[in-house]
């Protein structure tokens, strides 16, 4: 029986000219209908514009072959399911589709690139995501080239037992730079992965109560993006857990390093990172606990403000992270939108003060500031979390404000169950804030050495 279907025995050319969408697309439904397989890009520039995957059929792309994205929008379909989030919902399109469907991958050497430069630079239905992948089981990437996405690099929505391995993943043209996306799913295994975006790197999110996010294993990876590394949440209506982030390095992050933010009611608990190496994050650890309903990143299943969540169990260990000259600068993605400056920095850790973090523990951290703020930079009122189910007369603080730090490291609020064990703080140059504040917190341990 044949299990290797090579798309150019389907009519494909391979030229980087002609439009070879249906070719391969009739070689992974041939490849189906008769019991799976692989479906090969030998050698050669494909292009395409969606493919739907098919349960059974790896997609294999070689190391001399390169399957490119049409230019032309109308070669995409209009069934790929769209992006969750209420102010992007319209970035419906996708190059690779998979829904319902199992055993299913994306392997070989070779170059996934969805030619972003052809497409626009903000909120359009006419910029594909690079995959998408709708309530499917057992996915493996793996040894792929996923470059130039149009808008995000993946998605994988309620689905359950994935593999993303040794990928390549650069997403630097375009705003919603994403690498690999999770929502609503379980059991997934990322690991020897190298991600460069524009926006967050790796994202675990829960946009329904019914499709938590769990059993998640993150190891051995290299992050850098002009926005952010990994995110745990925002997207959280349903609850986040069971996550291990370990032996990874984070360099040039112009935002957060590691988020976790416990927004839209869900619950988000038992988190381990540990082994982790950052040069140049401008906020290394950023958690907070509260709820909101903005639309900027709200889930389209949020309909009102819902009542604050619970977010507990977080260990974080053996970390270093330094600064260097470069975070002198202030940090912009593409040419006006500010990401990041010496006065907005460091560790933050905050909740509304009757809803608090539980045993949060950090341990065993050297975090080297480069410094330099003085007092006059920062306003003198730094604003609460305040629970926004009621009416407020003054501005909350949230998941973007406010965008400066009232102290130069490390400033937790509203937390019960705290450990700071040995953690050294060295800075740079003279700074005129605060080294740390904590504030509201009930500590088992206080452990705290300022250079």
């Amino acid at each position: 029986m044949n299990d290797r279907y090579n798309v150019k025995d389907f009519g494909a050319l391979g030229d980087g000219c002609s439009i070879d969408t249906k070719a391969i697309q009739k070689a992974i439904d041939t490849c189906h209908a008769n019991n799976g397989g692989y479906v090969i890009l030998e050698s050669g520039d494909f292009i395409a514009g969606t493919l739907y995957l098919k349960s059974n059929v790896y997609l294999q792309i070689n190391a001399s072959a390169k399957l490119l994205a049409n230019p032309d929008i109308s070669d995409y379909g209009a069934n790929t399911h769209y992006n969750r989030y209420v102010n992007e919902q319209d970035m419906d399109r996708c190059f690779i589709y998979a829904e319902n469907a199992e055993n299913i991958g994306l392997c070989g050497e070779g170059e996934i690139n969805g030619n972003a430069e052809c497409f626009p630079n903000e909120n359009s239905i006419y910029r594909p995501m690079m995959i998408r992948f709708l309530n499917c089981k057992n996915i493996h990437l793996k040894g792929l080239r996923l470059y130039n996405a149009a808008a995000w690099t993946t998605a994988f929505l309620d689905c359950e037992n994935i593999w993303a391995e040794n990928l390549d993943i650069c997403n630097d043209k375009r705003y919603n730079g994403d690498g690999l996306d999770f929502d609503g799913c379980k059991n997934v295994f990322v690991s020897n992965c190298k991600i460069y975006g524009t926006d967050d790197n790796l994202c675990l999110q829960a946009s329904s109560k019914d499709k938590p996010m769990k059993n998640v294993h993150i190891t051995n990876c290299m992050f850098s993006s002009i926005c952010a590394g990994i995110r745990i949440g925002l997207k959280s209506i349903g609850d986040i857990s069971d996550v291990v982030i370990s032996n990874c390095t984070f360099k040039n992050v112009w935002r957060e390093g590691i988020k976790i933010e416990c927004t839209e009611g869900g619950n988000i608990s038992d988190i381990i990172v540990t082994g982790i190496v950052m040069h140049n994050v401008t906020r290394p650890i950023f958690i907070i606990l509260n709820n909101r309903l903005d639309i900027i990143g709200s889930s389209i299943g949020l309909t009102e403000v819902p009542e604050i969540g619970t977010l507990k169990r977080i260990k974080m260990s053996d970390m270093i992270i330094t600064d260097d000259e470069e975070m002198k600068n202030t940090h912009y993605r593409f040419n006006d939108d500010i990401m990041g400056c010496p006065s907005f920095n460091g560790i933050r850790v905050d909740a509304e003060e009757n809803h608090m973090i539980e045993f949060l523990t950090l341990k065993n951290i050297t975090y080297t500031f480069i410094g330099g703020v003085k007092l006059k930079e920062i306003p003198d009122i730094y604003p609460k979390v305040l629970d926004m189910r009621f009416p407020q007369k003054e501005k909350t603080s949230g998941n973007y404000y406010p965008d400066w730090s009232r102290a130069a490291f490390m400033d937790i609020r509203n937390t019960k169950g705290l450990v700071l064990d040995s953690i050294h703080f060295v800075l740079l140059n003279a700074d005129e804030r605060m080294p740390y504040i904590i504030e509201n917190c009930q500590c088992l341990k206080e452990d705290i050495l300022c250079f």
